[in-house]
């Protein structure tokens, strides 16, 4: 058996708007915009590696953090380095995140997305 190469290319999150789950994250992360179409859109790292994809989900429902038992379930989140917690966690909230209520760990900082998409914050 020959071996398979593998590589994690994107991460695809799904929205109710395309365009303002984009322009969030073009914000979060100043990352460059690859692809906007109305349902479909990318971003990419300007140093290449993973982009993150957004594409519409008509029937879109927030995921619950924390998981709730009978509650839509979070089935992703997305982990951001950052070299200053609080001016990061600033930042997130200047571009339209929200702080969770639920903080399970003193050194990272869960924040929800527009859509409620959790992210965490945490220092490399």
């Amino acid at each position: 058996m020959s071996a398979v190469s593998l590589s994690l290319s994107m991460v695809t999150l799904g929205t109710p708007d395309v365009g303002a789950a984009l322009r969030f994250y073009q914000r979060l992360l100043s990352w460059e915009v690859e692809t906007d179409d109305p349902d479909w859109a990318v971003l990419r790292h300007p140093d290449g590696g993973v982009r993150l994809g957004f594409q519409t989900e008509r029937d879109f429902v927030a995921p619950t953090w924390p998981a709730t038992p009978g509650e839509q379930q979070m089935t992703m989140h997305l982990e951001v380095a950052v070299d200053d917690l609080p001016a990061a966690a600033a930042h997130a909230l200047a571009c339209g995140a929200t702080r969770a209520a639920f903080q399970p760990q003193q050194d990272v900082l869960v924040h929800l997305d527009p859509d409620g998409h959790p992210f965490c914050l945490y220092v490399a």
